[in-house]
């Protein structure tokens, strides 16, 4: 497909991003071509956005990121048999190689050669994008695209949630950005106990009781180790979801542990964390394990039958939607921490063709 788009590019290294007027990408024999409909930012954008050592560390330039999309099928390559032209779709978003150990023992999401969409990879923040299509998901025609786009953290909440035993047990989740609110719905559908959720931020502890927390800590107000202490009759939390990446976050919540307890760790800290091993983890007895992505694909069948059977609802944490015009205003607000998910709507052929009248004119 010949032409021009309109995308949302990291074109320096440095803080920012551009619109540009670029080629419309090609689609390979073993690749499809997506309309994107809806996108959303992630807090890895954010990185990328802000430019932080992270990114620098990573991030590929000049390039299109954004990562978490729902689109329709415009092309399919040659050799591809799974996709037809005219399916929705949003995708997994790591590229891996298939054949090395990892991936050939069920163990894919951590391929040591993984090529990541939006980051290593051209992803979704234009008007197309280019998808491998084994690692394209169908969703059902009847699901709205700003609903779908969200499928791919929501994949990070269920796999932190379900990489152990939670029926009755009392869960803390330590931070709750998007994907740690997207955790306390699914840990209340996956039939837990109490669900306690903490964060310093008012907007988000309220959106946190919106979608089903039993209870909110605000750690800069009380002690969080106190707090869930008492809620839990002085035993402490029997599986502690750390979605922060904060230091004493961290170590809280090692401290605030119950014996024998699960520890699922998410958020990302930008510095080492020290912990007393021998007290925090070791005769404590607990279960300590790294999250990253979804496993592939069980996640994703996890997902979808959570979604798909109405067993979680994530139309309350869709509080703000935008153009991609406006993806200042939007990273912005992203960055104040006073929204919930942030999804850009690609919906209109008249706002794209504004706004590239807008980039080249403007």
């Amino acid at each position: 497909m010949k032409g021009t788009m309109i995308g949302l590019v990291k074109e320096v290294r440095a803080p920012g991003a551009v619109l540009r007027e670029i080629p419309i990408p090609e689609c390979g024999p073993d690749e499809v071509l997506v309309k994107i409909k809806a996108t959303s930012i992630c807090g890895t954008d954010v990185h990328i956005y802000r430019w932080d050592q992270w990114a620098e560390s990573v991030v590929v330039t000049p390039n299109v990121f954004g990562h978490e999309f729902a689109g329709v099928v415009e092309k399919v390559g040659s050799q591809v048999s799974n996709v037809k032209m005219g399916d929705h779709v949003s995708a997994e978003g790591h590229m891996v190689c298939g054949v090395c150990k990892a991936c050939r023992t069920g163990n894919a999401h951590v391929c040591p050669y993984t090529v990541s969409f939006g980051i290593t990879a051209p992803g979704c923040f234009a008007e197309y994008a280019v998808v491998k299509a084994s690692n394209i998901i169908i969703n059902k025609k009847d699901m709205p695209f700003e609903i779908a786009c969200l499928q791919d953290p929501l994949g990070n909440a269920v796999q932190t949630v379900l990489s152990g035993d939670i029926v009755g047990k009392s869960v803390i989740i330590i931070g709750t950005g998007p994907i740690g609110l997207m955790a306390v719905t699914v840990a209340k559908a996956s039939g837990a106990g109490m669900v306690i959720a903490v964060d310093v931020n008012p907007y988000r502890l309220l959106l946190a009781k919106k979608m089903g927390a039993d209870y909110t800590i605000n750690s800069r107000e009380e002690s969080m180790v106190d707090a869930i202490r008492s809620y839990t009759g002085g035993e402490g939390a029997e599986v502690v979801l750390e979605m922060s990446g904060f230091p004493d976050a961290i170590r809280d919540g090692f401290e605030v542990s119950a014996s024998a307890a699960r520890v699922s760790l998410l958020g990302i800290p930008t510095q080492e964390v020290p912990l007393d091993l021998s007290r925090h983890i070791i005769f404590k007895g607990l279960r300590v394990e790294g999250i990253t992505g979804r496993r592939m694909y069980q996640t994703w069948y996890q997902l979808k039958g959570l979604l798909e059977q109405n067993r979680i609802d994530l139309k309350l944490l869709i509080t703000h939607t935008f153009s991609l015009e406006d993806y200042e205003k939007a990273f912005e607000l992203m960055i104040s921490g006073q929204c919930g998910k942030i999804v850009f709507l690609h919906d209109t052929d008249e706002s794209l063709s504004s706004l590239k009248e807008c980039v080249i004119h403007g």
